[in-house]
């Protein structure tokens, strides 16, 4: 969806004053960084956008100027209005289409993606060089560990070389790795997100996210569980997503 600039709560409108305020994860998306990663810079003074009640306010000059200096994306265009999820597809659809690998080897990122992005099925040789690459790339940036043990590997644009639908690589790893996250746990596992938009790409982040907050869920993880199990573990938090965003009200 987008919105026309006189639309007063469109981007383009709220871009024009030269000041915005947005939540904490509409930055995180306009920047492509993890939650946890903006609001420990914010904390501790290194990015200039100031918290404000239940919204956090920067300047745009000053925060695209910051950005460029740090060689970080910032789209402040970017629509941050509720699309309906319907049209993006389910958690499990997605995760489905990728596939559970266990057992990926390696003791750096570099190795991991390597062996990580040879598991997947239907990629071509240089579709995984390309792939791989791409993972590398948006890793360098910042770390896409999201804390307790998770990353959520992903190119910094849609990935539509190979795939048609979005899709998610769930990767256990034989043993853990630092990957410098959020809260320096090492990584045992990997969800490889491979969106086909923007816009599905933010709703299977939001829809993934959800679930790795939990502690069960996180537990039932580090069971390194089947690919039953797994697919049956979140079809359950889906419906528990859905119940919570239609106040309980019908049914997946």
């Amino acid at each position: 969806m987008h919105f026309f600039p006189s639309d007063p709560t469109s981007p383009e409108a709220r871009r024009q004053v030269g000041t915005m305020k947005l939540t904490i994860q509409e930055i995180a998306d306009c920047m492509d960084l993890p939650v946890d990663t903006l609001d420990r810079w914010i904390r501790q003074g290194r990015i200039p956008i100031h918290k404000r009640a239940e919204r956090y306010s920067f300047e745009t000059d000053r925060l695209e100027k910051w950005a460029r200096a740090n060689n970080l994306p910032v789209d402040l265009d970017r629509d941050t209005g509720h699309v309906e999820s319907a049209s993006k597809g389910t958690l499990l659809a997605a995760m489905r289409r990728g596939g559970v690998f266990h057992g990926i080897t390696g003791d750096q990122p570099a190795t991991i993606f390597s062996n990580a992005v040879r598991a997947i099925k239907g990629l071509t040789e240089p579709q995984q060089e390309r792939l791989n690459a791409l993972l590398m790339e948006r890793e360098e940036m910042a770390s896409t560990g999201i804390g307790r043990g998770v990353a959520i590997p992903h190119p910094r644009a849609p990935f539509t070389e190979a795939f048609d639908e979005p899709t998610i690589v769930t990767c256990f790893l034989e043993n853990p790795i630092d990957m410098g996250s959020v809260d320096d746990q090492p990584v045992f596992i990997l969800f490889i997100l491979l969106s086909t938009s923007v816009e599905n790409h933010l709703h299977l982040l939001s829809r993934l996210s959800f679930c790795v907050r939990e502690p069960a869920f996180i537990e039932f993880l580090r069971s390194r569980p089947g690919k039953k199990a797994l697919y049956e573990e979140i079809e359950g938090s889906e419906q528990e997503m859905h119940s919570a965003e239609t106040g309980g009200r019908g049914n997946l």
